[in-house]
């Protein structure tokens, strides 16, 4: 049966190993060569603002050291293949045996709708990010959730649409320090 399962690599050569994947593939053995789809790497286009104040956009993975390939795992040639593929360290799952992921999963990985049966790099694997829907105002009381002050309560003082970030007074040692997060380091409260 067929199912998407995630592979780890190593980070920065995912694009090396998607080729060298599909190239090991097509020159492998007709029941190899039927036990495998796809292997892809999920990235987005993001808008970037440079130093001078300039947006451009920039493709970034949302996995970085791993990838996705779309395989029959009963074939145990076809597993043996992909492991032993420069640059894979295994599966991920427990002990390195491969665990396949669900299809909300693999649609919000890669962007696309949930109700396709098969999912295929297109345009939309590399959407751009959407501005965040949430809108914070002045003197709004937020949490930090990730970054080093993860769990930390602030006060918004200054908001910058343009960037994406707020500046936020934490309370550190019961001093108040200002702190610049991005939108999607906050909730509301």
């Amino acid at each position: 049966m067929f199912n998407w399962y995630v592979i780890n690599t190593y980070s920065g050569h995912e694009k090396k190993v998607e080729a060298n994947l599909h190239q090991r593939f097509k020159s492998a053995p007709e029941d190899v060569r039927y036990a495998f789809r796809e292997v892809i790497v999920p990235t987005e286009m993001v808008t970037e603002t440079d130093k001078d104040g300039k947006k451009f956009q920039k493709e970034q993975r949302k996995l970085p050291g791993y990838l996705l390939v779309h395989m029959n795992m009963d074939n145990k040639n076809a597993r043996l293949l992909v492991r032993d593929t420069p640059g894979i360290t295994n599966f991920v799952g427990p002990l390195g045996e491969p665990v396949p992921l669900s299809r909300a999963e693999v649609a919000k990985l890669v962007a696309t709708p949930a109700s396709s049966d098969q999912v295929t790099t297109t345009a939309a694997a590399t959407e751009e990010k959407v501005a965040p829907t949430v809108l914070f105002e002045l003197g709004e009381i937020v949490k930090v959730m990730s970054g080093p002050l993860s769990d930390f309560d602030g006060e918004i003082t200054e908001i910058n649409v343009e960037q994406q970030k707020l500046k936020v007074l934490v309370s550190i040692f019961e001093r108040q320090v200002p702190v610049e997060l991005p939108y999607d380091q906050v909730q509301k409260i």
